[in-house]
């Protein structure tokens, strides 16, 4: 997932990059509001994290832009009235941080964005291996796999972020909706059952120190 935070505030949008990079994210960063325009006119963003107080382009000025090319923004910013974040999220923003903030909280508003703006879900096809989110039904070379209710949870988040490091705090949270005190074992052994039945042992790849991947490459690659 590609990231354009817009800040102009250099220790923070380092502080957010270095954030969204130990997750897995692909961010760059846009010091004022030109240089933002000048990176926005190139494709490929997924979501943008924006400031309304900008430098020779305004905040305000660059989110009327951005909605306009259909891409995600949340905004962040020491403008933390009322009236300031209605008229942000009128403008077309999906959501607004005040600062300061946890990181922990911007992690969770991103992911939340990203979920909302997502395309359609449809059946995913992989190495012999079909997934259904809607049935919720699995097969493996035609024959029917039987997922626990986690299984099947956990298995459909690695897809929807497939190539996409995932930390074991984001899926243990996501999955089993507790707060995730740092035991390992009952993640990585649902990890491993999944692997087990789908013979998804090279697929599903574990990231030293972060978490887990689902490594999905083009066919014939």
């Amino acid at each position: 997932m590609n990231v354009l935070i817009i800040e102009d505030d250099r220790s923070i949008a380092g502080l957010v990059s270095k954030t969204l990079s130990s997750y897995g994210y692909h961010c760059e960063n846009a010091y004022d509001g030109e240089e933002a325009e000048n990176m926005l006119s190139h494709p490929g963003w997924d979501i943008i994290l924006l400031d309304l107080m900008l430098p020779k382009v305004s905040g305000y000025d660059l989110l009327e832009y951005i909605t306009g090319l259909k891409i995600p923004v949340i905004i962040m910013s020491a403008m933390g009235q009322v009236s300031d974040r209605i008229r942000g999220l009128r403008m077309g923003a999906d959501d607004y941080l005040s600062k300061p903030f946890q990181v922990g909280e911007l992690i969770a508003r991103v992911e939340a964005v990203l979920r909302r703006s997502a395309p359609a879900e449809t059946v995913f096809s992989y190495k012999g291996v079909e997934v259904d989110p809607v049935s919720r039904r699995v097969t493996k070379d035609g024959e029917e796999v039987s997922l626990t209710a986690k299984e099947f949870e956990l298995l459909n988040i690695l897809i929807v972020n497939k190539n996409v490091a995932l930390s074991r705090e984001q899926l243990y949270e996501s999955v089993w909706k507790e707060d995730y005190m740092g035991e390992t074992r009952t993640l990585d052994n649902h990890i491993k059952r999944i692997r087990q039945k789908l013979g998804y042992e090279d697929v599903i790849q574990t990231i030293f120190r972060i978490g887990y991947r689902m490594d999905v490459k083009e066919e014939g690659k």
